[in-house]
């Protein structure tokens, strides 16, 4: 199944919108979250977002287009299709046990 990177800026946004938009991508199925293959989880950097689905690109611009102009902002999105991640520097997400 394929992997996909996708950047996403919005103009003249505010730190609400920025909200508004992680909760509109993650209903698109989108993560902000990054999996090792140690099974670590690592926060990715602001307003990137991955996704593994049986898609093409452009499926998955216009999924990230979508929810990018429900913000009510205009926005440049950038998809890149991966093989694979490898990252550095990136902050680990404390698991809660409950």
């Amino acid at each position: 199944m394929p992997g996909f990177t996708v950047r996403v800026e919005l103009h003249n946004a505010t730190y609400q919108d920025y909200e508004n938009l992680h909760a509109a991508m993650g209903r698109a199925g989108f993560s902000r979250q990054i999996k090792s293959d140690a099974g670590k989880t690592y926060q990715l950097p602001t307003a990137e977002y991955i996704k593994s689905a049986d898609v093409t690109r452009s499926q998955v611009l216009n999924q990230a287009k979508t929810a990018a102009n429900s913000t009510g902002k205009t926005s440049g999105v950038l998809v890149t299709e991966a093989i694979g991640w490898t990252w550095d520097g990136l902050a680990e997400v404390q698991q809660r046990g409950y």
